[in-house]
């Protein structure tokens, strides 16, 4: 059973992945190349990830037999969507709660790593169903 705790926990070490990944490389990459080596990363520290998961489409509960990909998926749990761009937009964050909506996740974050301060680029977004669980 997923749990608050259980979330935070895997959000509190993908995050020292993302950190890892962006002080060894900086700004500036493609994104493709900060995803292939957050991966790596990720792996390396026995942490099960999913890049462009199929998943299905839940829409009020039921599943609708389309699917979309985000970009990784950590522990069957967290979604992962990053960028590496140069201005970060509104669209991205409605992007990222919308995947997690139509996966029936609660948790996500949305990383840009063509920033000058990773730690200010990494947003966590819930959904209300987040709070539902337990601890």
């Amino acid at each position: 059973m997923v749990t608050q705790t259980f979330l935070e926990s895997i959000s509190y070490r993908t995050i020292g992945c993302i950190y890892e990944v962006y002080n060894n490389l900086g700004p500036g990459l493609l994104e493709s190349v900060y995803q292939t080596c957050l991966i790596y990363e990720l792996r390396s520290n026995d942490i099960q990830v999913i890049e462009f998961p199929h998943v299905p489409i839940i829409y009020k509960g039921k599943n609708l037999g389309g699917r979309f990909q985000p970009d990784l998926l950590v522990e069957g749990v967290l979604l992962l969507e990053l960028k590496a761009v140069e201005h970060m937009i509104p669209l991205f964050n409605a992007q990222l709660l919308t995947y997690l909506k139509l996966s029936d996740k609660c948790k996500g974050l949305l990383v840009n790593f063509n920033t000058g301060k990773i730690r200010e680029s990494i947003h966590s977004i819930v959904t209300p169903a987040f709070f539902e669980l337990g601890k």
